[in-house]
């Protein structure tokens, strides 16, 4: 970025003798086929666009032109348009090996826009096709350090790794990358198989369990139902049972004390 600017500032003057009498030269000729030469050397770009003029292949000072009109030399002046939108293209689906030994196919979508475009013209040969390529590694080397479970559920934070990563990898080139998006990661057929089938038996399994317990409970209610059967017959085994469930709890150390009271004590009251 130093020597870019530096060149722009030293640009005029470092043309030398013989390019200042190229363009001596080039503004006489430019006089003397007046008027025609005027639809020659003004030029328009859009809105969207910034033009780099280059004079005898030095960039001239200023950096990008633009928008509306600007005035070009003829034969010693030429210009790159250069377009400010912001600019998508999918990411090829990409096999990736992740962290725990899984071949998974995934692709995405890239936002980006030149953010100066001296850089993107003065630095790289096709900051497009370098983005391209740039972000089909990336995604590669991010996926590679996570596992399967975390590519499933952690897309936006994968998204936002990828999109600072890139970011600072194109910053060189005057290129800012806007946002990153994970589109659609695909298993293999045989791990999806694979899957469905452990989905499928833990259904089953939660199934089986849901019966057991419910058998279970029926055992236990007709158990209870016989014990009742059984104390009723004689009203002594449930003071003996209340004895043995006091034992129980003091066993365990509890400042809590329950102190059964008979029924029939309770009916007698009530008869009054």
């Amino acid at each position: 970025l130093a020597e870019v600017t530096g060149s722009l500032e030293n640009s005029d003057s470092d043309i030398g003798l013989c390019g200042w009498v190229l363009v001596a030269f080039s503004i006489l000729l430019m006089l003397l086929t007046l008027p025609i030469s005027v639809w020659m050397c003004i030029k328009i770009v859009k809105e969207y666009e910034r033009a780099i003029i280059f004079r005898l292949g030095r960039i001239l000072r200023g950096g990008a032109k633009g928008p509306g009109l600007f005035f070009i030399l003829p034969c010693t002046d030429s210009f790159i348009n250069v377009d400010m939108r912001t600019i998508t293209f999918d990411i090829p689906p990409q096999e990736v090996l992740t962290k725990d030994s899984v071949t998974v196919s995934v692709d995405g979508v890239v936002y980006y826009r030149v953010q100066n475009a001296t850089l993107a013209v003065a630095n790289i040969t096709n900051a497009d096709a370098a983005t391209r390529l740039l972000a089909q590694t990336t995604l590669r080397n991010v996926l590679g350090t996570k596992n399967l479970a975390e590519i499933l559920s952690d897309r936006e934070e994968i998204a936002h790794n990828m999109q600072a990563t890139l970011d600072d990898a194109t910053d060189d080139w005057g290129i800012k990358v806007e946002r990153v998006e994970i589109k659609d990661v695909k298993l293999p057929l045989q791990l999806q198989r694979a899957m469905a089938a452990e989905a499928e038996a833990s259904r089953r399994l939660l199934k089986r369990l849901s019966v057991i317990a419910a058998e279970g409970e029926m055992n236990a209610s007709r158990a209870l139902k016989e014990a009742s059967l059984v104390i009723a017959e004689s009203p002594s085994g449930l003071q003996l049972r209340y004895l043995q469930t006091l034992s129980t709890i003091a066993a365990e150390k509890n400042s809590t004390i329950i102190f059964p009271l008979p029924l029939e004590m309770m009916q007698g009251f009530i008869k009054r």
